[in-house]
């Protein structure tokens, strides 16, 4: 990427960000100021933008959206639900094709902006659930008398929404056109995922430990052991995605950018406010 390419991605990112903060407005509680400052929505456009240099400020939308949803979700069950029947009532909410919450209310709204097939629809629904289900198992655990198995815990990434986000990204940009080719490319993505949630643990877990949030370290996981595992994680991504750069490369090239710009995002900053 040159000069003009950066200064490119940087002026979408900014773009994106201001856009995401107008929207995130108009959901008015959903998104308290203390946690939702501005550099957070800057830090979603600067990951998008730079994660697709490729796009336009439109292409651009859905995944800014969609991240935001992750945030708020993680926000609502981690710190919010008090009870499983309010974990179980924010899934169903956000699931729903009438959502009576605000949650629900900013799924569906960018569910609209995706401008899917019916097919590709309910691929993207499935995979709210998913990750949905994966938060609210991990909202479990952090009450369970015992923690689960580190392998366990990996299985359950789905909860930081990468693969979600990418899934949005790519139907709402036409880089894929059916299910199938949304499961060719899980492996792989699932792989990043795994690799994201060991690297925000990494970065996080000061903060995490304060809030009670599960992560690897609150599993008996050493710093060797995190990074150990997360350079096989590497690997193992890098090995899945080449193959598929002939038939997807920019859902290829997005799934590398993840595993890179992450890694050198995360080594300096963090996406939630500090206050």
């Amino acid at each position: 990427m040159n000069a003009f390419d950066t200064g490119r991605a940087c002026a979408l990112a900014v773009s994106g960000g201001r856009e995401l903060a107008r929207h995130a407005a108009r959901f008015g509680d959903l998104f308290p100021a203390a946690a939702f400052d501005a550099g957070l929505y800057t830090s979603l456009g600067l990951a998008s933008a730079f994660g697709s240099p490729w796009a336009t400020a439109a292409e651009l939308r859905a995944i800014n959206r969609a991240s935001l949803l992750v945030f708020a979700a993680d926000r609502l069950i981690d710190h919010e639900a008090g009870t499983r029947e309010e974990v179980a009532a924010l899934i169903a909410d956000c699931l729903s094709p009438a959502p009576a919450a605000p949650a629900g209310a900013f799924a569906a709204d960018l569910r609209a902006t995706l401008g899917s097939t019916p097919e590709l629809e309910a691929a993207w629904r499935d995979q709210l659930g998913r990750m949905l289900t994966a938060m609210a198992r991990e909202w479990e655990w952090s009450r369970a008398d015992r923690p689960p198995a580190v392998e366990e815990y990996l299985a359950n990434a789905g909860s930081c929404g990468a693969y979600f986000v990418a899934v949005s990204h790519w139907i709402a940009t036409g880089q894929v056109g059916a299910p199938d080719s949304l499961e060719l490319l899980r492996p792989a993505g699932e792989a990043v995922q795994r690799y994201l949630r060991l690297l925000n643990d990494l970065a996080t877990h000061h903060r995490e430990k304060a809030y009670g949030d599960l992560n690897a370290f609150a599993l008996g996981m050493t710093h060797d052991e995190v990074t150990g595992r997360m350079a096989a994680l590497a690997r193992e991504a890098h090995a899945l995605i080449g193959p598929l750069r002939d038939a997807h490369p920019r859902p290829a090239s997005y799934l590398t950018w993840q595993l890179d710009y992450s890694a050198g995002f995360y080594g300096l900053s963090d996406f939630w406010a500090t206050t």
